[in-house]
């Protein structure tokens, strides 16, 4: 327990210590920070006692809520056990049995699980294990990755390459390594005004065009499965995923599936590969992996790509990476807790009620002067804001309207963190029903008030 006393220089040691990541510092050393200092349920309590409710799941990670009790008794029952040990050349037995466990549910024919800590880690694997797959069987001419144009998938050198954004990494550009990228559906729908029908038709051959001319050298197409999160929350089309699937396997390219922020039931079921029915040849897990508790993250690969790295010592087919806490068996422990209450959620469709629930509500936004677009899959949704509706014209940057939206809304009791001026709604899968319509009030009282100033 930290000391009661300490609490009058929390904000003076925040300002004089912390860097806080995708945040201006310069503009957060002018301001109050909003300490929080312990949570309950779906809420947030700061260090003077207010309570706001997680609007983002603690960045789209928390999934049953905070001190889910079933998750803390697992890691305190682990923590008298066993704290941590590495996993080169040992393993330990919650590493273990979370492997089997959710091989047993994730898509047929994954079978092998590399742990690490966060999903730009899991995304950075998956991407050396498809480049060092070709070259193991031969192919070493494969050196490029295809991805989504503005595609997100983490800020390590590699998940930058692939899912470079303009704004978070155009600083980096040099470091970066090349990346064919093609155009999902809603750049045809959203920007160049395509019916959705044809938006889709249109990023299909285009994928299609693309891999068909360069199937010789592309190890891998990555994609962020039903929704592109940070990129804005844009929402693809169960065919378009299917589509890309498809199209990978009549090239003969490697299909890795980036679901660090689609699984653990955000789109309805356990995995967003599973609308579709296709099974990744690599697939990415973070965020909610452990309910949102301890830094865990996993990527799993089928037989065929593990069996490409066995051999003799003096063949060193080994897969050089690893990471020291790789397995840890506290967060290994809260993840199958937590996967054993998700089980439950989805078996008895809780999700799905709030789901609708949800696309009911959103359904109002579409009478709003200066919403232009609202985007949802399962209990995920982006609510975009512009100035200029018909002419799909932001507002000014220096005028934060999404960060205006988002302290109106603290004002209200609720969390929320914008991407630029789209309003990012992702409540942790435990949110009630009085819940989610008090967080889509709160959102639209919130954008009124601050676009009609």
């Amino acid at each position: 327990m930290l000391p009661v006393n300490d609490r009058i220089h929390w904000k003076e040691w925040d300002h004089a210590y912390l860097w806080h990541p995708f945040t201006q510092m310069q503009e957060w050393l002018a301001e109050d920070p909003l300490i929080i200092e312990r949570a309950e349920g779906n809420y947030l309590i700061d260090s003077q006692g207010n309570r706001y409710f997680d609007g983002v799941s603690s960045l789209w990670c928390n999934v049953h809520g905070h001190g889910r009790p079933e998750i803390v008794e697992a890691i305190r029952n682990q923590l008298e056990l066993l704290d941590h040990t590495t996993m080169l050349g040992l393993t330990n037995v919650p590493a273990t049995v979370l492997a089997k466990r959710l091989v047993e549910v994730a898509p047929k024919g994954l079978q092998r699980m590399f742990y690490s800590d966060s999903g730009a880690t899991a995304v950075e694997i998956a991407l050396k294990m498809a480049f060092e797959y070709w070259q193991l069987r031969g192919d070493s001419g494969r050196d490029l990755f295809v991805s989504l144009e503005g595609s997100y998938h983490g800020d390590t050198i590699g998940a930058m390459s692939v899912g470079y954004s303009e704004t978070f990494h155009r600083r980096y550009r040099r470091l970066l390594f090349p990346c064919l990228r093609i155009n999902p559906p809603h750049v045809y729908r959203y920007y160049r005004r395509e019916s959705p029908e044809d938006a889709l038709a249109h990023a299909l051959e285009e994928a299609e065009r693309t891999l068909n001319e360069n199937q010789d050298r592309v190890a891998a197409l990555i994609v962020e499965p039903l929704m592109q999160g940070a990129a804005g929350m844009w929402s693809h089309p169960v065919e378009y995923l299917a589509g890309l699937h498809r199209l990978c396997r009549q090239n003969n390219i490697l299909f890795i599936a980036d679901e660090v922020a689609v699984g653990f039931g955000r789109t309805g079921r356990l995995f967003a590969c599973e609308h579709a029915g296709i099974t990744p040849d690599l697939m990415c897990l973070g965020k909610g992996i452990s309910g949102g508790v301890l830094p865990l993250a996993a990527t799993l690969a089928t037989e065929e790509i593990f069996s490409a790295f066995l051999g003799g010592y003096e063949e060193y087919k080994t897969f050089f990476h690893g990471h020291t806490y790789t397995g840890n068996p506290l967060a290994c422990a809260a993840a199958i807790a937590s996967l054993d209450i998700l089980t439950n959620i989805l078996l008895y469709n809780k999700i799905q009620i709030l789901i609708k629930l949800s696309e009911e509500l959103l359904s109002r936004f579409q009478e709003f002067n200066y919403v232009t677009d609202i985007r949802q899959w399962g209990l995920m949704a982006g609510i975009e804001l512009a100035e200029d509706v018909a002419g799909r014209r932001p507002f000014p940057a220096g005028q934060r309207i999404g960060k205006r939206v988002v302290l109106e809304a603290r004002n209200h009791g609720v969390i929320l963190r914008p991407l630029a001026d789209v309003i990012v709604l992702m409540p942790p899968l435990s949110t009630t029903e009085d819940e989610l319509r008090r967080l889509v009030n709160v959102t639209a009282e919130s954008i009124q008030t601050v676009t009609q100033r």
